[in-house]
């Protein structure tokens, strides 16, 4: 950093500028080590869950399966695949940001004019300023003429700001109106100046965002951690019982042969190979059902903690509203504000005031706020008839233009507008005039309305002044202009309340205009802090206010991370929306970063675990229900995959606790397993969310996926399931049923309970007749796939050979069916007695999670 001094009439020289360049390094961010694909690749096949993804392929192909073989290994291909992109582009965020810090820049240098590109600029260097420039490092402006800049990039707020030459003394902050400081990546919009470079690189404003987004890192996916090392303890411990088996089995009946059978089977039975399947499957169709909704999921894992958002941080501009300044209302001495009507004719007195309002403007306006004047009352004068015009003044917030008076040759009508007690000031307004007026203002600025004064004079002197403050004003009245608030947000956030979900707002606006719009979006439970304020508390004290915190107001750009960092301290599940360079560290740093996808930048994306396309507030709502639903449905599949493997393992083990003949071998199985297979990946991925689902608080975060109160009621089901099949089986036996006909029962009535288990864990409380009349479309074709194998198993002699079924009995195909469907009545009356699907917030429920 330096001080900024008088501008030398050259410039810099070429050899100051080099020196300065060597001595400082380029104008651009520090890079990062950015990972290659071939090494995140690398990283994902080291991962346990891919790692049994794969080997699961291999084995089952080595077993001669080869389409159960191709399923998995596609399933494992498709998810290496998504992985690697996924994080392949999170790699971008430090380029996103790089390539917009150092744009070109046009600079004196030796006295002559030269474009230089941006990483070349250096502290000392004069920058010349058009519109339509992207700035390429902090300056002090020395020179300006009419000028404003965008700088939404760093402060989220549209309106560009008009600056003014100066000493540079004073705040240095983005956003300063009429201020003379300019920062690295905003944007000219109109007028022109010139500028000594004061920062670059990392000493930027700009510089200072990227180096905080460098280091934080995202949250990291927590399901998928947790389903790895429940999977690989599922599989540790059925290899070796698998291994115990073909011991055990070798030895006390010395068929070794029938003894590797039986372990493969056990082992397959046992080994839980649909846990990673159904939630890369899960994830990956949730960000699709995510994006018809009209958001961009770029991050899996964020869709796992949609659901438990406690807090929604949300920024104002574009997101509540809809990013465009409209005029809502006016205001004349000695009358009450009033609302800007249809017919603005008809209304007394707003019609000559929006004209001189509009004659105020810039022919060709640029400002949100004189587009706005225009469009609530078009010229229809010769535009071209613009006399003279007075810019703002740092001194002086008003501007005039200067018109021919229509129908009074040699008259010249001046228009005035700008801030009220700059327009005040203009018209020598008495005290009381003033009071008056304040009072007007007051009352529009709590409803988050931005007030302009307006003035007119007339002269017959066509030598103007050097200065409008050399003519003699009446007032005219006040403008009001809002930038109003999206029609869906009102509802959306009362369903975020209804689902537990705080909605807070985080702005750079001033207190009044956020309170104003904070109540129109119905966010009204709680008090406002502005960044002023919040620089002065401590850490322990921010976090004993914010739960009465609803607003937070002027808030600078790093204060906005700090207030993430505070709730994520007081352990809130934190969603976070922005849009500009200054949000991404925040958006990065909460554990659901939502990024605007119309008018966000490509940092703000890049840093972002979801995008919205439309810039909704509504569309966030409508994720957080698919969030919430998407882990209902992976809980139900979980559960059901668990309860499924009991009666699996159980009758694979049962002949061998009794010594009796091996009732199912790999081959069956592996029949099941292919129906299995599908109905978690189909059937309860497409099932709708429940009737309750945004009226429930979030679940905690903390609560493992796979908790006592899930995996008792898994079990419960699964030995629901057995009990009834084992003793089938060993009654049968009993009476010396030959072996086939055995089998071809207990396989029956296997697939038979499949089925009632799918249907008891389609829905967490649903009566049965409800759950019957779900709409599942996926459902009904994955039972009719079952039905079809089944038949075929069971009627066509090669596969009921190649099984060792008997002949069908439709004895057993009743007997499989009553068993079916009386598991189904007692399963739907034990459901809410269980109530296993109930998380509370805080609870003992974690135990299993930890050691997890």
């Amino acid at each position: 950093m330096i001080e900024p001094t008088p501008i030398p009439e050259r410039g810099l020289s070429g050899e100051e500028a080099s020196a300065r360049l060597a001595a400082d390094g380029p104008n651009e961010l520090p890079r990062s080590s950015a990972r290659p694909a071939w090494k995140i690749m690398g990283e994902v096949l080291r991962e346990p869950m891919f790692v049994l993804l794969l080997a699961g392929g291999g084995v089952y192909l080595l077993l001669g399966s080869r389409l159960e073989a191709i399923i998995l290994l596609g399933f494992a291909s498709f998810s290496i695949v998504l992985t690697v992109i996924q994080e392949t582009r999170t790699e971008h965020v430090l380029e996103a940001l790089r390539d917009l810090s150092a744009p070109r820049a046009l600079v004196i240098r030796d006295g002559q004019r030269i474009r230089i590109a941006g990483r070349e600029v250096v502290c000392g260097d004069i920058l010349l300023l058009e519109q339509g420039d992207r700035i390429a490092a902090d300056a002090v402006l020395v020179e300006a003429s009419d000028l404003e800049i965008d700088e939404s990039l760093l402060t989220g707020e549209s309106l560009p700001v008009h600056k003014a030459a100066g000493s540079g003394e004073g705040e240095h902050r983005p956003g300063g109106e009429g201020g003379p400081f300019v920062y690295s990546g905003s944007l000219v919009t109109s007028g022109r100046g010139m500028a000594r470079a004061m920062a670059t690189g990392a000493d930027s404003e700009i510089g200072r965002i990227g180096q905080s987004l460098a280091t934080l890192d995202p949250e990291a996916p927590r399901l998928r951690a947790e389903t790895t090392r429940i999977v690989t303890w599922c599989a540790v411990g059925g290899g070796s019982i698998a291994l115990l088996v073909v011991a055990l089995y070798g030895l006390l009946r010395g068929n070794w042969l029938e003894a590797v059978l039986a372990g493969i089977a056990i082992g397959m039975a046992m080994l839980p190979e649909e846990f990673p399947v159904v939630l890369t499957i899960f994830l990956a169709m949730g960000a699709w059902r995510i994006g018809r909704a009209r958001v961009l999921t770029r991050r899996a894992a964020a869709i796992e903690t949609l659901g438990a958002a406690t807090i929604l941080c949300t920024d104002k501009t574009g997101t509540l509203t809809e990013n465009r300044m409209k005029v809502v209302e006016f205001w004349l001495q000695g009358q009450q504000p009033m609302a800007i009507g249809v017919d603005v004719e008809g209304s007394d007195g707003s019609a000559e005031l929006l004209r001189s309002a509009t004659l105020a403007s810039a022919v060709m306006p640029t400002d949100p706020m004189e587009i706005a004047i225009h469009a609530a009352f078009p010229p229809t004068w010769d535009t071209h008839a613009l006399a003279q015009s007075y810019s703002l003044k740092p001194e002086l917030l008003a501007m005039s233009n200067i018109w021919p008076a229509a129908g009074e040759p040699g008259q010249w009508l001046i228009a005035a507008k700008g801030a009220p007690e700059a327009i005040a000031q203009l018209c020598g307004l008495q005290p009381d005039g003033v009071a008056a007026m304040t009072a007007a203002v007051d009352a529009m600025a709590g409803r988050g309305i931005r007030v302009l004064g307006v003035a007119t004079a007339q002269v017959s002197d066509d030598h103007w002044a050097a200065s409008q403050t050399d003519y003699t004003y009446r007032f005219a009245g006040l403008i009001g202009l809002a930038d109003p608030i999206r029609q869906s947000v009102p509802a959306a956030v009362a369903q975020c309340q209804g689902a537990g979900i705080r909605v807070v707002m985080i702005t750079g606006d001033y207190a009044a205009t956020a309170r104003a719009i904070a109540t129109q979006a119905g966010i009204v439970d709680g008090t406002v802090l502005t960044g002023p304020e919040l620089h002065k508390l401590d850490e322990a004290a921010l976090l004993a206010l914010l739960p009465g915190i609803a607003v937070f107001a002027r808030i600078m750009p790093e204060q906005k991370l700090r207030i993430v960092d505070a709730y994520k301290a007081a352990g809130e599940v934190v969603a976070m929306t922005g849009d500009g360079v200054n949000d991404a560290p925040s958006l990065k740093s909460a554990h659901i970063g939502i990024a605007m996808g119309k008018r966000g930048t490509d940092v703000a994306r890049e840093a972002s675990a979801i995008v919205l396309l439309d810039d909704d507030f509504g569309s966030i709502v409508q994720a957080i229900s698919l969030g919430r639903r998407i882990y209902d449905n992976i809980r139900k599949a979980m559960a059901f995959i668990f309860a499924v493997h009991v009666p699996l393992a159980g009758l694979a083990l049962l002949p061998l606790m009794f010594g009796m003949p091996i009732l199912f071998g790999p081959i069956h199985i592996a029949l099941i397993e292919m129906i299995i297979d599908p109905v978690c990946a189909l059937v309860f991925e497409a099932e709708r969310g429940e009737d309750d689902i945004m009226k429930r608080r979030p679940r905690n975060p903390e609560q493992p996926l796979f908790g006592l109160r899930m995996i008792g009621w898994s079990v419960f089901q699964g030995g629901l399931t057995f009990l009834p099949l084992a003793g089938m089986y060993l009654i049968a036996t009993w009476y010396q049923m030959p072996t086939p006909d055995v089998r071809e029962l207990v396989f029956l009535s296997l697939i038979v309970s499949i089925v009632a288990l799918i249907l008891a864990n389609r829905s967490f409380d649903t009566s049965l007749l409800h759950a019957f009349t779900r709409r599942n479309v996926m459902l009904r074709y994955v039972l009719l796939a079952m039905a079809g194998v089944l038949l075929l198993a069971v009627i066509v002699p090669p596969f009921r050979a190649l099984l060792q079924f008997g002949p069908l009995d439709w004895t057993h195909v009743a007997i499989a069916l009553g068993v079916g469907g009386v598991l189904l009545i007692l399963l739907e009356i034990a459901k809410p007695l269980a109530n296993w699907h109930v998380v509370p917030r805080k609870d003992n429920d974690n135990l299993l999670g930890a050691a997890l």
